[in-house]
This record gives structure tokens, C-alpha cells and sequence, in this order.
């Protein structure tokens, strides 16, 4: 289907319109040939209309997009210095816009939220979409009020919460597993899985963003808003159709289930920072000695979440989030470990180990691990795996956000009521560690996190 729309980005002279947006937008542009695309920035900073085509062209380039179609988005393109919280310049650079416009708010959320505090007041055109990036508000209740000021003048559908870290393509990855095999999908419950472990560990380290990181730490960045939404695909029952809204209730469905595990919070949640170390061939200072960081912040850099999705599918297994930084290798992964066999014949040899299903996330890859009778011994059995690689898809993580909100396709976006409920989850930790209930541990950069954590580090 042919889309015809306006990409108005607010925030356009930003980092993250640079190294993600345009980018995306180039490599979704080369596999929709048929899209008619006018492309319009607006930000703070002084930018010639020359230097903006310059640096769109370099965005373009560094997806290795080029040619005469790309050349001609270029030249339609164009910048506008603009106050985004001022109702005149917003309403001038949406008189600029040729068709209905889809606005990504590329900005801090402060400034977003000021943003549509004058777009409530304003006419706008008809088929607007917004598009806005985490994390949506800072608690429950200030995203109850966001919710309630978006709705007075847009309706939910055309709200676009986003979430790149699952991508469409492995939202269907996931689900096409779960729900298109029958030898997996009844195994995928209490009565068969003793623990599920969704991690994403980085060997990045504050990369110069204490003004946003040092006032979020790890449990908000990762685990409050991308590592539920994984949780959420992994533990969801079968929606009737792929729509957004089938799949998107589901999802909350979920997410209000969930509760920390014990019903404890301070033993739930876990949390470290890290100290000065090596990661790779990088020397990173301690967490505390980076530029703009305020110790008495107690921002932690890794944290470990264990919840219960207390429901009648997954009562009594511990589901455990874990994502941080400056840590020794990257893992990005979903381990399904299964309860172990309940007898084995005497005269079996071998460890036993128990089954395991490992899910990996950018790439998608999967891993099956299984006791066989292997080579050898036939009274042994050893580690077998089976393993292969999904469909990766065509576009880049914000090129797939880029089409949900461009074509009006909501599957990737948080709805508003799991934006809220996804705080509550996380809120109760939240107040354990401002009370002083759970300590704040250490780590070396370069390590696998504090040693007196448990394996899952391992």
C-alpha cells in the first residue's frame, strides 16, 4: 500500500535523529519504493537548510542508501529553527506540511509534554499521529496525567508509544515460535518450565548521557520499559489475530499479573554500580568519577528484577530482568529453563542437565538444549543443541518503528494503559531502594557483575 505523509521531526538537530531516525528512515525508504515521504526537521539549533540536507544525506549514507530517489527526498527536505513549546511556531511548521503529518518527538519528555500542552489548544490537521520515545513519564501517576492530556485532543490509536527494542520482526519471531508449533507452546507453563531469565547486558558504559542516565539508572532505562514488553511476548496467551489491539491486550493482560516475586520487593530487586575496570580494550572510570554524575544520586548501573506473572499459566515461576552496563561480554538473550526430568533410569550416565530453551535478540537466534545419547558411551547421554536462525527481516530497529507510525500500525507501540501499569510494576522496587531496604552493590567494568550475585550472571 502506498502511504503519502509528512515525517515531522521535533528534535530534528539531535543525536538520535541522526545516528537512528534517518538512518531508519533510509532503509525503510529503499524497501518501500512506492512511499511518498516529506521529510521536515525543526529544532533548537541554527541549521542553513544546506546543512540539514548535508547531514540527512550522511544519515542516509551510513545505511548505504543512495541515488536519485534518496537525492530527491533530500532536496524536498528542509529545517526550521522552531520553539517547540510555542504555539506560533508549531502551528507555522504544520501550515508547512504538504500531507497529514506524523510528528516524532525526538526531545526530552519534559519537553514533549510542554509541546502538546500547545498542540491541545491548536486545529489540527486532520490524521496527525504522534510519535513519542521513552521513557513515558516517570512514574504511574505523571504518565496518567501525559495519557489524560493526549487523549483530550487525540485518540488513542493515533499515539504511538514507541518501543524499538522489539522490533516487528521479532515480536513475530517470537510468537510464530510460542504459537505455531505444537511441541512447544503446551510446555510453555508451570507445570514444564522451572524459571524464565530475560537479559540484555551491555559492555557500554555511560557513553557521556548522565544527564538522562545518572537520574534513571538500569532498572528504569531497560527493565521498566524494554525488558517487560519481552516478558510480555514470552508469557502471553495466543491473541486472535496479529492486529494491535489484539495483541496489545493481550500484552496488558500480562502485565497485570505481574507482582515482585514473594510479594518483597527489598529481595526482589536487586542493584549495583560499576567501578573503574577494563572492558575490552577500553579503561572506564568508576561509575561515580564520570563527567556529570552526582554520587548521592545512588544510580545503579546494573539491575536484577525477579517478578511472578500470577496467573493461571505461569503461577510460582520467577521470571528475572537483568540488564547493565560496562559488563565483561554482551548478552541479549531469553532462557526458558525447564523443570528437570522427574526420573531417569539407574545405569544412565551423564550430568542430566535440564532442558533449555535460549532465545537471542539482534540477531534473532535459537538454541535448544537437550540430554542425548552421543558419541561414545550409549549409557551417557551428553549435551546436544539444536539451533537455527529466524527470519532477521529488512529494516533496522527504528526502520520498523518508522513504518508502524508512518503506515498507522500500532503493533509496536506501548499502549497507554500498559505505559502505566508497566511504572506500578517497577515502583514498588523503586520505593525499597530510596528507603534504604536494599543496598547498592559493586562491580569492576569488564566483570559479570558483583560476586556475590547469583549464576545467572554466568
Amino acid at each position: 500500500m502506498a502511504i503519502q505523509t509528512t515525517l515531522l521531526i521535533l528534535g530534528a538537530s539531535g543525536d538520535l535523529t541522526k545516528r537512528l531516525l534517518l538512518p531508519g528512515l533510509a532503509t525503510l525508504l529503499d524497501v518501500k519504493q512506492d512511499w511518498d515521504i516529506e521529510l521536515i526537521g525543526a529544532g533548537v539549533d541554527e541549521l542553513s537548510d544546506e546543512d540539514w540536507k548535508q547531514r540527512v544525506r550522511e544519515s542516509f549514507s551510513s545505511a548505504e542508501c543512495s541515488g536519485d530517489r534518496f537525492e530527491q527526498i533530500i532536496a524536498a527536505s528542509h529545517y526550521r529553527k522552531t520553539d517547540v513549546t510555542s504555539a506560533d511556531d508549531l502551528g507555522e511548521l504544520l501550515a508547512q506540511c504538504s500531507h497529514a503529518p506524523a510528528i516524532y518527538f525526538a526531545l526530552p519528555p519534559a519537553i514533549t509534554e510542554q509541546a502538546c500542552e500547545q498542540l491541545k489548544g491548536m486545529d489540527l490537521p486532520d490524521g496527525v499521529r504522534l510519535a513519542m520515545e521513552k521513557p513515558f513519564g516517570t512514574d504511574a501517576a505523571s504518565a496518567e496525567k501525559l495519557n489524560g492530556l493526549l487523549h483530550s485532543f487525540i485518540p488513542e490509536e493515533r499515539i504511538h508509544r514507541v518501543d524499538h527494542f522489539l522490533g516487528r520482526s521479532t515480536v513475530l519471531n517470537l510468537l510464530g515460535l510460542r504459537f505455531s508449533n505444537r511441541i512447544i507452546e503446551p510446555l510453555l507453563s508451570s507445570t514444564h518450565v522451572e524459571s524464565v531469565d530475560i537479559i540484555y547486558d551491555e559492555t557500554l558504559g555511560l557513553e557521556n548521557r548522565a544527564r538522562y542516565y545518572d537520574h534513571a539508572g538500569a532498572l528504569t532505562d531497560m527493565i521498566q520499559s524494554h525488558l517487560l514488553q519481552v516478558l510480555a511476548v514470552v508469557a502471553m496467551e495466543a491473541p486472535a489475530t496479529l492486529d494491535a489491539d489484539d495483541l496489545r491486550t493481550q500484552k496488558q493482560l500480562v502485565f497485570r499479573a505481574v507482582k515482585p516475586w514473594g510479594d518483597d520487593p527489598a529481595t526482589a530487586g536487586k542493584r549495583a554500580r560499576y567501578t573503574a575496570g577494563t572492558v575490552g580494550d577500553r579503561q572506564l572510570p568508576s561509575y561515580v568519577d564520570e563527567d556529570g554524575v552526582d554520587p548521592a544520586n545512588q544510580t545503579e548501573t546494573l539491575a536484577q528484577m525477579t517478578v511472578e506473572v500470577a496467573n493461571w499459566r505461569w503461577a510460582g515461576v520467577p521470571f528475572t530482568l537483568r540488564s547493565g552496563k560496562a559488563l565483561g561480554e554482551p548478552r541479549r538473550e531469553i532462557v526458558i529453563n525447564f523443570r528437570p526430568s522427574p526420573h531417569v533410569p539407574d545405569g544412565v550416565g551423564g550430568e542430566h542437565e535440564q532442558d533449555r530453551l535460549r532465545i537471542w535478540i539482534a540477531p534473532d537466534e535459537m538454541s535448544l538444549e537437550l540430554n542425548v545419547n552421543g558419541p561414545g558411551d550409549p549409557y551417557v547421554v551428553d549435551r546436544a543443541k539444536l539451533e537455527t536462525k529466524f527470519n532477521p527481516g529488512r529494516l533496522t530497529a527504528y526502520g520498523e518503528v518508522l513504518a508502524g507510525v508512518l503506515e498507522g500500525d500500532a503493533t509496536l507501540s506501548v499502549r497507554g494503559d500498559s505505559a502505566v501499569q508497566c511504572w506500578r510494576i517497577v515502583q514498588p522496587v523503586i520505593d525499597a531502594w530510596r528507603n534504604g531496604e536494599s543496598p547498592i552493590d559493586e562491580y569492576p567494568a569488564g566483570s559479570h557483575g558483583p560476586s556475590n550475585w547469583d549464576n545467572l550472571l554466568h
